[in-house]
Formats: C-alpha cells, structure tokens, sequence
C-alpha cells in the first residue's frame, strides 16, 4: 500500500466504504461502474444465472490510474477484494476471480499476475467449462485466455497438473467474494 494511503486513512479513520463503483473483468481490465451502470445490471453474470445481462461500465484507460489502484488493490479477512483509495474502501467486483494471471512461454512459463507482481504456481484447476485457474504463493486467480496455449504446453510437460472442480465452488474453496456489493443488499 502506498504510503500516502497509509497517511489519509491515519487522517480521516471513519470514510465509509464505497461498493459496486469499480470491476475487474476475466481479461484483468479495470471498470468505473457510474449510478448508470450500476442501474443497467450486475457487473458480472453470477454461475448459472440467465437473468439480466452485465453491465460493465466505462474502461479505465488512464495508466497511472490503474498503477494505483493495482498497488492498492487488497483483500478484507472475508475474501472481499478492494482497491484501498486514500481513507476510502473502493470494493470490487469481480467478473471471475480476484486475479487474473498472465502465463509466459516455454521454458520458464513465469506467471504474473494483473497488477503486475509475479507468482509461484501451487495447484492448477480446471473448471467444468474448460476455465483454468491456478492458486500461487499470492492467490487464486483465472488465467487470461490469450495465455492458454502457454498453460497448455506446461501442462502437457507434467509442470502443471490440473485437477477438476465445480467453478460454482470456487469462491467458497479460495475465499473470494465475486460481487461485495451483491451483499450489501442481502
């Protein structure tokens, strides 16, 4: 966390938390979701759902915008991931997972994550709809689809040994909370 962060939340300890503002999409793109988006529907379909279709709002394009908030980007002790923004929690929706992982080509195979910071591959999963996902020394996230064919050729070479599991028993198994604004309501 930056330490100017550190500094306004030290300074004004009481900012309420803002919800369903910004959301990280499966490709690791951030998302301002504006009163209009946030009307239009969810940021991201929930597993099985066919009701109203998602509403992503504007791209964040700005690049120092998005260094901030991936410098601040954390997760609460309930799996709720946010971006820390001065004394304010700025909680995020997620579209899949808290993070979204970039996989390098052979021989290293290097994972990094969206924000930029690399990672240890622990376990690797594959989903009932041919998603995969691999846990690290940092967390749990999905792996960007432009990186399948490099996770493929690790997987091929026995580096990485996917097992199966329910993609609706994700956020329960890894503690992650796809919509903190969802449970705002309930």
């Amino acid at each position: 966390m930056d330490d100017i962060v550190r500094q306004a939340i030290a300074k004004w300890p009481n900012v309420p938390d803002c919800y369903g503002w910004l959301g990280l999409d499966a490709r690791g793109n951030w998302y301002m979701r504006d009163d209009q988006a946030q009307a239009a529907g969810p940021f991201a379909r929930a597993e099985g759902d066919d009701g109203q279709a998602p509403s992503k709002g504007s791209l964040l394009l700005h690049d120092k915008l998005i260094d901030f908030i991936q410098r601040n980007y954390e997760s609460d002790a309930s799996g709720q991931w946010f971006f820390q923004n001065g004394p304010q929690r700025v909680y995020v929706e997620l579209e899949a997972t808290p993070f979204i992982w970039r996989v390098d080509p052979a021989p290293g195979f290097g994972v990094t994550a969206h924000t930029g910071q690399t990672a240890r591959v622990q376990r690797c999963l594959l989903d009932e709809q041919g998603r995969l996902y691999l846990e690290t020394d940092l967390g749990f996230g999905l792996v960007h689809t432009q990186d399948m064919t490099h996770a493929a050729d690790a997987i091929e070479q026995g580096l990485w040994v996917p097992q199966t599991l329910q993609a609706a028993q994700l956020p329960g198994r890894f503690v992650y909370v796809r919509s903190p604004s969802l449970l705002q309501k309930t």
